[in-house]
C-alpha cells in the first residue's frame, strides 16, 4: 500500500470543495427522479467502497513526467468523407472530418483534480499545444469525472472558440456555473444533435456512473456518441464497464457497421472496483467483437494514474488479447499521445502517423 495518508486527505479535500448538482426531470428507465443508474446492471460506488479502495490501493509503477517525441500539428479542416484522429492523450481526441473539427472529453489541464496543486497528474504534455489546436467547432463530454469534464479548459475553448457543447442530462449544469452564455445541447440517451447537414450526434447508453462528490453522486448522466457522417459511423465510447455487452450489440443493431470504433482499456485495477465501470483489454475486445470488428482506437491509458493499473500494462494487455482473439492487423491500433491515424473509409485499415 502506498501514500494512504496522502491519498484519504486528497479525498476529503475533494469532499470538502465540491457542492451538488442536481438534475430535475421527468423519471425514465435509467433515470428515478433523483438519480441516474444502469437499467438491469447497477455500478456500486458507493463512498464506503471509495474509502476502502483509497485505504487498500497498491499502485503500480508509473513514470515521472517526461517531454513527447513530438506533437501533431494538425491541419486547419478535412474536408469530405476524409477522417484524421489526433491523440492528444487519455481520451482527449481531435476528431476532423466533414469540414467540422470536434473535441471528445478536452483536457488540457496539468491535473485531473478540482485543484491545481494536488491530485493525478499529467505524465507527459498534451499531444497536441492548445495553441496547435484549429477552431474548434463541436466538444463532446461524455461524463462529468475529472479526467473527462475539466471546466478549465472547457472555459478556455469557449474564449477562443465559441464551440458547440454536446453532452448528456445534468452535466450542463457544471459548465452554466462558471461560463452562464456557453452553447451547450444537454441530451438524453437516444437523443440527437444535428450538427451539419454531413453529421448528427447521437447519444446512446454506456455502462458508468457520475461524481464530483459525493453529494452529487449519479445527478448526471453519461453517454456515449455516434458520429454519423455520409463517411459512416464513428462511435465514441469516453468510459465504460463491459456490463454484460449489452449497450456495444444495440449500438451494432441500431447504427452498424462502424467505420471506428474508440473504445477504453485502462484504468482496471482492483477489479472488485473497477470492473463495473473501466473495461479491461480482454473485455474491450469482447466490445470490439459486439460492435461488429470495425477499426478500433483504444483510449484511457498513459497520461493519468487514475487506479491501480501500471502505466505500460493495458497496452501489454491488449496485446495478449488480441493475440488470444486472434485480432487481424491493423484492426486494433493504439497510438502513443502526439500521434495522429488516418482513416479509410467504411471499414478501411487504420494506419497510424507522426
Amino acid at each position: 500500500m502506498r501514500y494512504p495518508i496522502l491519498s484519504f486527505s486528497l479525498l476529503m479535500l475533494m469532499l470538502l470543495s465540491c457542492s451538488p448538482r442536481s438534475y430535475d426531470g421527468p423519471v425514465s428507465d435509467h433515470f428515478d427522479g433523483e438519480r441516474f443508474f444502469n437499467p438491469g446492471t447497477p455500478a456500486n460506488k458507493g463512498f464506503f467502497r471509495v474509502l476502502k479502495w483509497y485505504a487498500t490501493r497498491e499502485r503500480q509503477p508509473w513514470p515521472a513526467f517526461s517531454e513527447l517525441p513530438s506533437t501533431d500539428k494538425p491541419p486547419q479542416r478535412v474536408e469530405g468523407n476524409g477522417l484524421r484522429i489526433g491523440f492528444v492523450g487519455h481520451v482527449t481526441l481531435l476528431i476532423q472530418t466533414q469540414g467540422l473539427n470536434i473535441l471528445t472529453d478536452p483536457v488540457w489541464s496539468d491535473r485531473a483534480s478540482p485543484f491545481t496543486w494536488i491530485g493525478p497528474r499529467r505524465v507527459h504534455p498534451p499531444g497536441i499545444r492548445f495553441d496547435d489546436l484549429p477552431p474548434i467547432d463541436v466538444v463532446l463530454i461524455s461524463h462529468n469525472h475529472y479526467d473527462h469534464l475539466d471546466l478549465a479548459t472547457i472555459e478556455r475553448l469557449w474564449r477562443r472558440d465559441r464551440p458547440r457543447f454536446i453532452m448528456p442530462l445534468g452535466n450542463d449544469a457544471l459548465i452554466r456555473d462558471r461560463i452562464p452564455d456557453a452553447r451547450i445541447d444537454a441530451r438524453d440517451w437516444g437523443e440527437q444533435v444535428v450538427v451539419a447537414p454531413e453529421m448528427t450526434v447521437h447519444l446512446e447508453p454506456m455502462h458508468h456512473w457520475s461524481a464530483r462528490s459525493p453529494w452529487d453522486r449519479n445527478r448526471a448522466l453519461w453517454a456515449a456518441f455516434v458520429l454519423a457522417t455520409p463517411g459512416g459511423q464513428i462511435y465514441f465510447v469516453g468510459d465504460t464497464g463491459y456490463g454484460g455487452g449489452d449497450n456495444f450489440r444495440a449500438a451494432a443493431a441500431k447504427y452498424g457497421p462502424f467505420r471506428l470504433a474508440i473504445l477504453p482499456i485502462g484504468s482496471y485495477d482492483p477489479r472488485w472496483f473497477m470492473a463495473d465501470n473501466h473495461m479491461n483489454p480482454e473485455e474491450a475486445v469482447r466490445a470490439w467483437n459486439d460492435l461488429g470488428q470495425p477499426p478500433m482506437l483504444p483510449t484511457h491509458y498513459g497520461m493519468f494514474q487514475l487506479a491501480d493499473t501500471g502505466y505500460e500494462v493495458p497496452l501489454r494487455d491488449l496485446e495478449t488479447a488480441m493475440r488470444a482473439a486472434a485480432v487481424p492487423e491493423g484492426r486494433i491500433r493504439p497510438l502513443r499521445a502526439g500521434e495522429h491515424w488516418q482513416v479509410e473509409e467504411r471499414g478501411g485499415a487504420i494506419r497510424p502517423e507522426r
